[in-house]
């Protein structure tokens, strides 16, 4: 065979391999990213002493989170206040309005999901409820240290613990602020700020992508 034919057999070759390789459905694998969703829904606590931003984590609180979020989708939390705040332990709201009167959901208590393996430590945000574990329904608090002894330890009325269901990405000098205020016995309430924190509004600003997935070039 000769350099010619040697040549021109390596050019054919190589054409072959460009388009088999440059398919229509791979052309469009180069250019296409597939965002997978994470299910974290941000959200946004704006307060009379700024905003607060959330992040909520409905792959493991998925019962927590779905409440939360039509709760501040029906405009529950508007007008409520932080009423119970400890400085050094957490800053608590979503129940009591600036006149220390208890506002109803309206809903019923939801499943306690305390179990799902999110710890109560400084930053994040999780369900208040009575002593009775699955009796949450509307009032959070952000905890201002790390708290183990509010973690789940067993599925007992004791050992339940308190359901964590997301986390402060942004905004949590606002509520050391709010841990500073001063409080008192207000109302028949302890620990109420003499001076609250309203919550003006909750509100949802979008859904977190942590990852994409990147496609194949080629499959053979």
């Amino acid at each position: 065979m000769s350099k010619i034919q040697i040549t021109f057999f390596i050019v054919i070759v190589t054409a072959v391999a460009v388009i088999f390789f440059l398919s229509p459905s791979d052309q469009n694998d180069q250019t296409t990213y597939y965002p997978q969703e994470d299910q974290m829904s941000l959200v946004t606590i704006s307060t009379s002493a700024g905003d607060i931003h959330l992040e909520l984590d409905a792959e493991n609180a998925p019962i927590t989170v779905a409440n939360f979020l039509q709760l501040a989708k029906d405009g529950y939390y508007n007008g409520t206040i932080f009423h119970r705040i400890i400085d050094g332990f957490m800053v608590q709201g979503g129940g009591l309005d600036e006149n220390m009167a208890p506002k109803p959901t309206g809903t019923e208590p939801i499943q306690n999901e305390a179990n799902n393996g999110l710890k109560n430590d400084r930053g994040t945000l999780a369900m208040a409820r009575t002593m009775d574990p699955h009796s949450a329904t509307g009032q959070f608090f952000v905890n201002h240290k790390d708290n183990d002894f509010l973690n789940h330890t067993s599925e007992t009325s004791q050992g339940w613990g308190y359901a964590v269901f997301g986390s402060v990405i942004n905004g949590m000098d606002i509520v050391d602020q709010i841990a500073l205020s001063t409080t008192s016995t207000v109302g028949g309430y302890a620990d109420a700020p003499l001076e609250p924190t309203i919550i003006n509004s909750v509100t949802v600003s979008a859904v977190s992508y942590t990852h994409l997935t990147l496609p194949t070039i080629c499959s053979v």
